[in-house]
């Protein structure tokens, strides 16, 4: 097809990582389907707007229905244009979107994000919205196209689905139970990953390191991990997000013994109370993590822990928060992504008593926040003076261009900035620095940079952006440019919060 003639798509993403990563399937399936991106700014002016939608937000419902209200008049000035909703809130509403919504033109579900084109067609030729919400999976996400937007990093699903009931969570019905893939099926995409360029990959899951559970082989997660060390080419690895029951020690083992698995780990605490954990079904309790973290740091004395918590669960007493911040003291968190409590709806905690008003549940997270900025700075100063290897990004220093730095992920995956060498150097290139600076969400490097190695993922990179410069600029999916795939989401609440 023309691409001059080719209709637009701009897709907009809300929520966790696994809907960032399907926004990059419906990408490809959208080009696949003869669709460009529309250029960048275009703010509603594709052919086809995309909504891939998230339950779990606070007023998420209200966000989507603002957003589609200010493309209506846009549809009506413009014959043809389509709009489209799928996600976990569309799998949730269903026939209430278009009911409020009438010019939607597709909705569809979290099991069936590969009906997208057809549903559009559909929709066009019959002029009347196609609403189709599957009930289980129709086929492993996998199996679809993906336009991955970064060259050298690139998520790998290994699972979809969670058989967790946490009281505050909704995507389990939202997603359906866990389905593994065959582990054969991982390693061959990570394999042809590698073989394109990518140097680091992140498995990713509702509940990761359950990944087994579905194919009866209680050590599969960390057999995983060993299988990704022994693939040439593969530099890093991670994963997120696992759950505090199912970390076991081979997990531990696994992770200490392969070099390419990198040195940090994003574990959800969600609270520091026992009786907050029951009434949220945590199927662990402080003694439990706390352990968990002991044994993580001696077998990798480096690993940077980060965390998701609650602040402010329904009936969460003054003693109940205080033991939230005993764990934050003792694990000492390089981060922790800290959400106020608001009511899900469809969630069992929405109809707890004793919800907890909303002033108190703000005095709390401010000095939940106030502690973990402390701990946050005191962990980072401890990597002033240590010369550490990192990945560059792009996108990911927003001061780079007036500060002449560039920035990239060392292997723990904190963020540091340093001073721009004379050699040229690319997104996923690596580089040696010396930290000579500590704030509490990024390091400095001020020096001279020590070493510069360039990469294969840094000559894909270079090839892909050679490519993307003779085609019409792209809208960014919520993913960075190029680059790690980002940290779990900020305090201010875009993740699912359900690990």
């Amino acid at each position: 097809m023309d691409v001059r003639s080719s209709k637009t798509y701009e897709i907009r993403t809300y929520g966790c990582q696994m809907n960032v990563h399907d926004s990059e399937r419906l990408a490809g399936l959208l080009e696949g389907a003869g669709y460009v991106r529309a250029p960048e700014g275009s703010d509603g002016e594709a052919d086809v707007v995309v909504f891939n939608t998230c339950a779990v937000r606070e007023n998420a419902d209200n966000r989507l229905y603002g957003n589609l209200g200010h493309l209506a008049p846009k549809k009506a000035r413009r014959p043809g244009m389509q709009i489209a909703v799928g996600g976990c809130l569309a799998q949730k509403d269903r026939d209430t979107i278009v009911k409020r919504a009438p010019w939607v033109d597709v909705v569809f579900g979290t099991h069936n994000i590969g009906k997208l084109p057809v549903l559009l067609e559909r929709a066009r030729v019959q002029e009347e919205a196609q609403v189709e919400i599957a009930e289980s999976l129709e086929a492993f996400p996998s199996t679809l196209p993906t336009r991955r937007e970064s060259a050298y990093a690139a998520w790998v699903s290994i699972s979809v689905g969670c058989n967790n009931t946490c009281t505050f969570c909704i995507v389990p019905a939202l997603r359906g139970k866990e389905k593994d893939r065959r582990p054969g099926d991982i390693l061959a995409e990570v394999e042809a990953l590698v073989a394109e360029g990518v140097s680091e990959i992140t498995l990713l899951g509702q509940n990761v390191n359950a990944y087994g559970s579905d194919i009866g082989d209680r050590e599969a997660f960390s057999k995983l991990l060993r299988a990704c060390g022994r693939i040439d080419g593969l530099e890093r690895v991670r994963f997120t997000s696992p759950h505090p029951r199912d970390f076991t020690d081979d997990v531990i083992a696994a992770m200490a013994e392969t070099p390419n698995v990198m040195p940090q780990l994003h574990m959800p605490l969600q609270s520091g109370s026992d009786t907050v954990l029951k009434a949220m079904r945590r199927s662990y309790r402080q003694e439990r993590y706390l352990g968990i973290i002991d044994k993580v740091r001696a077998a990798i004395p480096h690993a940077a822990i980060t965390t998701d918590i609650i602040v402010g669960f329904p009936g969460e007493t003054e003693e109940d928060f205080e033991q939230t911040l005993h764990v934050v003291r003792e694990a000492r968190f390089a981060q922790a992504f800290t959400f106020q409590y608001s009511k899900r709806p469809g969630t069992p905690a929405a109809e707890m008593d004793h919800q907890i008003p909303k002033e108190v549940v703000q005095a709390r997270y401010e000095r939940l926040v106030a502690l973990q900025e402390e701990i946050s700075w005191d962990e980072n100063k401890k990597q002033v003076g240590r010369t550490l290897e990192l990945m560059v990004a792009e996108g990911e220093g927003r001061k780079d261009g007036t500060t002449h730095r560039l920035s990239g992920r060392a292997p723990d995956n904190r963020l540091v900035h340093f001073t721009r060498p004379e050699q040229e150097v690319r997104p996923g290139d690596v580089v040696t620095v010396e930290v000579t600076y500590a704030a509490p969400h990024h390091l400095l490097a001020e020096g001279p940079v020590l070493d510069v190695r360039r990469t294969r993922a840094g000559d894909a990179w270079e090839k892909r952006n050679a490519a993307e410069a003779a085609k019409p600029a792209g809208v960014l999916l919520g993913l960075p440019k190029v680059g790690v795939p980002e940290p779990l989401p900020v305090a201010s609440g875009s993740g699912c919060g359900c690990d």
